[in-house]
């Protein structure tokens, strides 16, 4: 028999379908198998705030859902009571009051719970209309107590008309009501801790959807010059430049306005609508891996994210995708040149705050931006800073700064009530809209300064196919936990206002374990692996099928040894891979009586560097195992392993490896294994001419097999990286102990690398950049492999020596023997120079 249906149903339902043709929402967890509903317990779903406006929302979701609806009895004996209630509960018409009591239906179903035993499932369901985050100290929280409102209805009534569109409601995992409230027999105490953890539930649901309440920039930046700590620095400048206080607390709001953000969410919806245009236009799509765990993150942290730097719209993206995915987007360190007429103010307006490069003999300046931080940190907002200081021009993760981690940590230090999490972030592209200006950057033109002219090169270059953008949110960091691990008594210097003697090394680790987690969330995508495979082959060529078989190569041994478990890699097949590429036309390809053959002229090889160089540090452990099978028909098992652990720690050092020393070695292993079960090597015992059994020991494949081919193509990922090793340490010997600086081996070895470029035709710019070579020998001498005189002069021992005599293992003799010439060349003209001097 059907129900009939009362007046107060069919009004709410006829408003609801009235309010559906205005309402636009996006929806998160709205099935069964999110919630984690068990079948045959009751649902009652629970909203914050009282709102019928809310509940016709929800009403309309769970139908379209199939979930159980809210407006029916949650008790068919209590036709009165619906399967939902509200928290917080409103008295008065125009001028509202909180009531503090916990609303009537939960204390009757805490009852129900103790009295009858039986489950009841409460599902938190939080709705926003548009994601304003709340402003302090407003006119309506000035001129009435904290717990009052005023025209509530008449607020949401505009709330729904302007914002209606842009609704967003999550449903969150389901609480089980008797596991909450668990043995206890006071019903009042039960029912004060199911609300507690009900409103707690929904703070942090609010912070990490629409980040803290935003204080008013102009009321923000006062503050920030009346703290102590501002305010002493302010006194010191006065009188270190012989200037009135007036004078210095003038310049200190200068800098103040200068650094300071002013987060605008009608900005923030103007750049959602052109920049949802623009990478739709721009790229073929933008893909983001291991959202999921920092949405849960974002309730109990605050969230620093730590992304690579590739380009200048990685700013934009990462924050487009924090607000499309429904987090607040971060407010970010952004360099003063930015700050350009118009760009600056958009940026500025969302989420951007602007640091000089140097604070150095500007204490007043660095006092002030330190506050700043303490001061983003501390209220909860995220914030978003690039440690590699500057844009990668080379597709390689760079050496971090530690300045902006070391200003987190000294802030964290100050106020650790909330825990901190920084968050590293992979920003991958298929194809790069400042290829053309690195490269020009790499053969030493000068670095253009930014203008808003950028602007309509960019919009120039929208013709283009760019192919998609990867975004990858790797393993977070927890700060309190790093520190505990670091610095165990980290917290003893909370409240100190020097620098914790800990604090250099722990940041510099710290900075160190970020680039790693960094690399650890790359994307392999089809341009990486192309590239990869090309620029590994004589003259940036392969047949067709050839290149296929190298590519479905790659694909199995990087699924059977995954780099890490945030690693992504495409799922195109490797066909699909060469049409892909092809497409965003950085391969060519020609015919001949025997096939199809794919190439890359030279300007493409030399900016395809870049995207190879994305994931060379993937491709490292296996391709230096396949350098030892290239130049040896055997070798044994304790050697392979011995020379790894020598080189590790310096490809650790170049590439930002993951792996401790005695993880890389199982790595290694492992490695091993899988080239054996994939038939490129095989294992045995080596015949040492004694009755028993030899040494275990590796095999290469015959040199005309497919296998061999396939190992010497990945060995050369590699070669160059051994080259600049090989390098380093034959100009050592040729100098001799004792006789030259770090910086002069540094240069001479940076000129050695660029000669046997172009000797060798190596279209890869950062064969020799300095830094790479800056960085070896920096590690030489944290290994004690060099020291250093008082003189400045480097000093080695026979080890040296050692480690060169195991290149034979690892580069050909034509490799070893052009450097070993090239570099006794270079070491006479340094020395004919020095006579000449």
């Amino acid at each position: 028999m059907l129900k009939p249906i009362t007046l107060n149903r069919y009004v709410f339902h006829s408003l609801r379908k009235l309010l559906s043709t205005w309402v636009r929402t996006t929806v998160e967890n709205n099935n069964s198998e999110a919630l984690q509903l068990q079948p045959g317990k009751p649902v009652v779903y629970v909203i914050h705030q009282r709102s019928l406006t809310d509940l016709m929302v929800l009403e309309g979701e769970c139908i379209k859902a199939g979930l159980p609806r809210p407006y029916k009895p949650s008790d068919p004996n209590h036709p009165e009571n619906k399967a939902h209630f509200f928290l917080n509960q409103y008295e008065g018409l125009i001028l509202q009051r909180e009531r503090p009591e916990p609303p009537e239906l939960l204390a009757q179903l805490v009852k129900q719970v103790e009295e009858q035993q039986l489950d009841v499932q409460i599902v938190p369901v939080t709705i926003f209309w548009g994601r304003s985050p709340e402003k302090e100290q407003s006119a309506f929280k000035l001129l009435f107590d904290w717990n009052f409102s005023l025209g509530g209805r008449f607020r949401k009534f505009l709330a729904t008309l302007l914002h209606g569109r842009q609704t967003m409601v999550y449903f969150s995992p389901a609480l089980s009501l008797q596991e909450i409230i668990g043995d206890s027999q006071n019903h009042a105490r039960s029912v004060r801790k199911v609300n507690r953890i009900l409103r707690v539930h929904f703070r942090q649901k609010k912070a990490s959807v629409l980040g803290p309440d935003l204080s008013h920039r102009r009321m923000l930046v006062n503050s920030l010059i009346h703290t102590p700590r501002i305010q002493k620095a302010i006194g010191a400048e006065a009188t270190a430049r012989e200037i009135t206080l007036v004078e210095a607390e003038a310049k200190a709001q200068k800098y103040a306005n200068e650094i300071a953000s002013d987060f605008s969410m009608p900005v923030i919806r103007f750049l959602d609508i052109i920049l949802t245009w623009f990478w739709n236009k721009l790229y073929s799509g933008v893909k983001v891996n291991h959202i999921e765990p920092l949405k849960a993150l974002a309730q109990t942290h605050t969230i620093v994210y730590i992304p690579c730097h590739r380009s200048h719209i990685d700013y934009l993206l990462l924050s487009y995708v924090l607000f499309y995915e429904g987090l607040p987007p971060p407010h970010i360190a952004a360099g003063i040149n930015l700050n350009m007429p118009v760009v600056g103010t958009i940026l500025r307006k969302s989420g951007a705050f602007f640091m000089r490069r140097t604070f150095r003999g500007n204490p007043l300046y660095s006092t002030v931006f330190h506050e700043y931080m303490y001061t983003l940190t501390s209220k909860g907002f995220a914030t978003e800073y690039f440690i590699e200081g500057g844009r990668s021009r080379t597709g390689r993760t760079l050496s971090p700064k530690t300045g902006m981690l070391s200003i987190t940590i000294r802030s964290f230090l100050r106020d650790h009530r909330k825990p901190l999490a920084f968050v590293p972030v992979y920003i991958g592209y298929e194809k790069l809209l400042e290829m053309a200006s690195y490269l020009g950057e790499l053969r030493g033109e000068a670095k253009k300064s930014e203008s808003p002219m950028d602007i309509v090169r960019t919009l120039a270059a929208l013709r283009k196919e760019f192919g998609k953008a990867w975004i990858t949110f790797g393993e977070p960091v927890d700060l309190g936990s790093y520190l505990n691990k670091e610095a165990p008594h980290w917290q003893d210097t909370a409240d100190t206002k020097d620098k914790p003697e800990w604090l250099v090394k722990t940041t510099s680790n710290l900075s160190d374990m970020l680039a790693g987690r960094i690399n650890s969330a790359a994307v392999i995508n089809p341009v990486n692996l192309v590239a990869m495979a090309l620029l590994s082959s004589p003259r940036h060529a392969l047949g067709e099928e050839e290149l296929i078989r190298q590519l479905d190569g790659y694909t199995r041994l990087l699924s059977m040894v995954p780099y890490s478990d945030r690693t992504t890699m495409t799922d195109l097949d490797a066909r699909s891979m060469i049409h892909y590429v092809e497409n965003l036309q950085l391969v060519q390809r020609k015919t001949d009586a025997l096939g199809d053959i794919i190439s890359m002229d030279e300007k493409t090889a030399i900016s395809m560097t870049y995207y190879r160089n994305n994931v060379l540090h993937i491709f490292a452990i296996p391709s230096l195992i396949s350098c030892f099978f290239v130049n040896s028909a055997s070798i044994p098992r304790k050697q392979i392993l011995r020379i790894c652990a020598i080189l590790y720690p310096y490809f650790q050092a170049e590439l930002y490896l993951q792996w401790t020393q005695h993880e890389a070695l199982a790595i290694v292993q492992k490695w091993l294994d899988c080239l054996e079960e994939e038939g490129l090597i095989t294992r045995g015992n080596e015949d040492n001419g004694d009755a028993g059994a030899g040494e275990s020991c590796y095999f290469q494949p015959d040199p005309s097999s497919s296998e061999y081919i396939m190992l010497n193509v990945l060995s050369r990922s590699i070669v160059q990286t051994l080259e600049r090793f090989y390098m380093v340490i034959s100009l050592l010997l040729r100098n001799g102990s004792g006789n030259i600086e770090a910086e002069a081996l540094e240069h001479q070895s940076g000129v050695l690398a660029q000669r046997l470029s172009i000797i060798h035709g190596l279209n890869a710019p950062e064969f020799f950049d300095k830094s790479l070579f800056r960085s070896f020998i920096a590690q030489m001498q944290h290994h004690d492999v060099l020291d250093i005189t008082q003189t400045n002069k480097l000093v080695f021992g026979d080890n040296i020596q050692q480690i060169a005599d195991q290149a034979h293992f690892l580069l050909t003799t034509e490799i070893r023997h052009s450097i070993d010439q090239t570099s006794r060349y270079g070491v006479s003209n340094s020395s004919e120079e020095k006579e000449s001097t």
